[in-house]
């Protein structure tokens, strides 16, 4: 069964398209990242996706309903939101960020049961965050923040994770642990995964689906093998671009062909 339906879909900021008649199905349990540059529509569609913004044209199904069609803590059970940027003004433990995540589980001005408390000790342990649960939030370096708000997605038990730009301004070992976590929760959990993602290279190292937005459409889908070609990248960024590819099947790796090399001239 199709966890998510996206079908003609089109937006515009100020009546300039940004997406223009996007179609895709992503099955319950699949993982899949969003790549495409910068200004591309992969933060629109994810927005559009998770009911955030409302399509020119078009529709969104979720399990075959319409975010229209559910309240906002309706919603909220089923798609849980990990953003680009979350900013906490005040000086909120670990413990109560996750604790935001149970809000829609929540009546209303109701404290959390144990039901909730379960969820959230199971969050923050298979994010390995328990140990931070009493430091503060904007006090913890950039991969334990991005992890501890994976955290409160998954306190929403969610049955999809939209993320956007997960690994944003981390270094390359943090980028990874955030990585390999959420391959984790995709394939124990069945969690449906879609990432919008900058670097081609980890896209095609951690999904097996990539979707590519170029001028306002989906202009390929597929597996990394399958999509990822000098002549397309170059299409798609502009610049000469090389496409290294390996006989055991496994992913390409994309390089930028520098103007000028070293020593030369």
């Amino acid at each position: 069964m199709d966890a998510i339906q996206v079908l003609g879909l089109s937006f515009a900021y100020n009546g300039r398209r940004v997406l223009d008649g996007i179609s895709l199905n992503v099955a319950e349990g699949q993982g899949l990242a969003l790549l495409g540059p910068n200004g591309a529509g992969k933060t629109t569609l994810l927005k559009l996706i998770g009911g955030v913004l409302t399509p020119v044209n078009g529709t969104v199904l979720l399990h075959g309903r319409s975010p229209r069609q559910l309240s906002r803590r309706e919603l909220a059970r089923k798609i849980a939101v990990v953003p680009q940027e979350f900013v906490v003004p005040f000086a909120f433990t670990v413990r109560e960020i996750v604790e935001l995540g149970r809000t829609p589980h929540l009546r209303l001005l109701g404290s959390p049961g144990s039901a909730d408390r379960r969820a959230i000790d199971h969050a923050l342990e298979v994010t390995d965050t328990a140990e931070l649960s009493n430091r503060i939030f904007n006090e913890l370096s950039g991969g334990e923040r991005q992890r501890v708000m994976i955290a409160m997605a998954l306190a929403q038990e969610p049955q999809v994770l939209l993320l956007d730009e997960p690994t944003q301004q981390l270094d390359i070992a943090r980028q990874a642990e955030v990585l390999d976590l959420i391959s984790e929760l995709n394939s124990s959990k069945r969690l449906t995964v879609i990432a919008a993602i900058h670097d081609v290279n980890l896209a095609a190292r951690y999904f097996n689906r990539i979707i590519f937005l170029h001028r306002a459409a989906a202009v390929a889908d597929g597996s990394p093998v399958e999509v990822l070609s000098s002549p397309f990248l170059q299409t798609v960024y502009g610049g000469t671009i090389e496409v290294l590819s390996f006989s055991n099947g496994g992913p390409p790796i994309v390089l930028p062909v520098p103007r000028f090399r070293r020593g030369e001239g």
